[in-house]
């Protein structure tokens, strides 16, 4: 007698991770723990941050997958770390296990999708424009084609700018909450605003995505994450998702 599917092995159950600013070799203004290699920092120090996330997460250096992201709607589906980073896409899903994916960040959420019953994983960076043109629902729709199913996703929605600190103009606002209603809000200073992760949840939901957890954490307001709305010039933390 069978109370449902069976869950995903617990040798490659799902595993999550989201980096800050601290313990790395980067000099300011990325000080410290930068693993964006697209930002200006010191190619050396950006490679030694790297090699010890992959020493701090157990997993060999060449088996975290990265991405060029673009602000788009691109979705790769990856089985290999052969193109390594993946070019032109915002979104990384695996049915692999022990391929990392790593989602860049540094006021956009980034968003880690697991199946534990199917045994899929996503990493989405999902930024306005992001969120506008539907990135999250192709990412869902590619973890799909996988054997994923909605109702068995969890999603987390790392560290990201929040609402209190997005000012956008009302045009702005008004063509992200076409998509997500719940995003539009008002700033601490009262002007119109985006709360990108409020936005998200209602979309995850609204695609029956059975359980939404947030990191509550505001990249502008918390100096151990790196903000390019506070700063300008500074690096990027990471989430990262793997089966291992």
């Amino acid at each position: 007698m069978s109370s449902g599917p069976p869950a995903a092995p617990s040798a490659v159950r799902p595993r999550r991770v989201v980096t800050d600013r601290r313990g790395g070799r980067s000099a300011p203004p990325y000080e410290s723990f930068n693993l964006g290699g697209h930002v200006g920092d010191d190619p050396a120090s950006v490679a030694a941050n790297r090699q010890r996330l992959a020493r701090e997460i157990g997993v060999p250096e060449e088996r975290l997958v990265w991405m060029t992201q673009v602000h788009g709607t691109g979705v790769a589906i990856v089985e290999d770390a052969g193109e390594n980073p993946v070019a032109d896409v915002d979104a990384l899903v695996t049915a692999t296990p022990g391929l990392v994916l790593c989602v860049l960040v540094a006021d956009c959420v980034p968003v880690l999708l697991t199946d534990p019953v199917a045994g899929v994983v996503a990493a989405v960076h999902a930024g306005r424009e992001g969120v506008r043109r539907g990135v999250v629902p192709a990412a869902l729709a590619a973890m799909t084609r996988l054997g994923a199913h909605p109702r068995d996703v969890e999603a987390l929605l790392g560290p990201a700018v929040c609402g209190a600190d997005y000012e956008v103009p009302p045009a702005m606002q008004a063509e992200v909450a076409q998509v997500a209603p719940a995003s539009a809000v008002r700033t601490r200073r009262g002007t119109t605003g985006l709360d990108l992760r409020a936005g998200l949840a209602e979309v995850l939901r609204g695609a029956g995505v059975g359980q939404v957890v947030h990191d509550p954490r505001c990249t502008v307001e918390d100096r151990q994450l790196f903000s390019h709305r506070r700063d300008g010039v500074t690096g990027r933390h990471a989430g990262l998702v793997w089966l291992g």
